[in-house]
């Protein structure tokens, strides 16, 4: 098996088709200097990769997972039943339902099984991205102190102007 990549924040998804929507978790990482690695590991194609990953994850220096799915979207809630770190689950738009049904099968965690749960899409994963800087920031001083810079500009760059 080819080795599974691991950093403090990995990013997964189900395949490779979920890239162009998981692509943006990658942005405020990188605005912010938190590393991160991405692979494709499938609850339902690749279900041994997933568990290595999923229950060595926390012993290789990974602190926060983020796992991208569309359709039945399982990889966010499987992940999470495996590892005690924390899972952001990002439902990735299908072809059916427009990403509903990934969005109800992420969100539709059992009790004890908790995956925070962003929005549909690109929004969702570059929120996803936002938060697992911020759950970072929590031991990270320095971190906080980039995350609180990004903050203000990110509002200094909205005019008041309409046009």
């Amino acid at each position: 098996m080819n080795q599974l990549p691991f950093e403090k924040v990995t990013i997964v998804m189900g395949s490779q088709s979920d890239w162009p929507t998981m692509e943006m978790a990658t942005k405020p990482l990188a605005d912010l200097g938190v590393p991160f690695a991405t692979a494709v590991v499938s609850a339902h194609r690749t279900p041994q990769r997933m568990t290595e990953f999923a229950t060595t994850a926390h012993e290789r220096g990974t602190q926060v997972i983020i796992a991208g799915a569309g359709g039945s979207a399982h990889l966010p809630g499987m992940i999470a039943a495996m590892t005690p770190l924390p899972v952001i689950g990002v439902p990735v738009a299908s072809k059916f339902m427009t990403g509903m049904d990934s969005l109800l099968s992420i969100v539709q965690m059992p009790k004890g099984v908790a995956v925070a749960t962003q929005a549909v899409g690109a929004s969702g994963a570059f929120n996803a991205g936002l938060m697992a800087a911020q759950m970072l920031s929590l031991s990270d001083p320095e971190l906080q102190k980039r995350l609180i810079a990004w903050r203000e500009n990110q509002s200094a760059g909205v005019p008041f102007e309409v046009e």
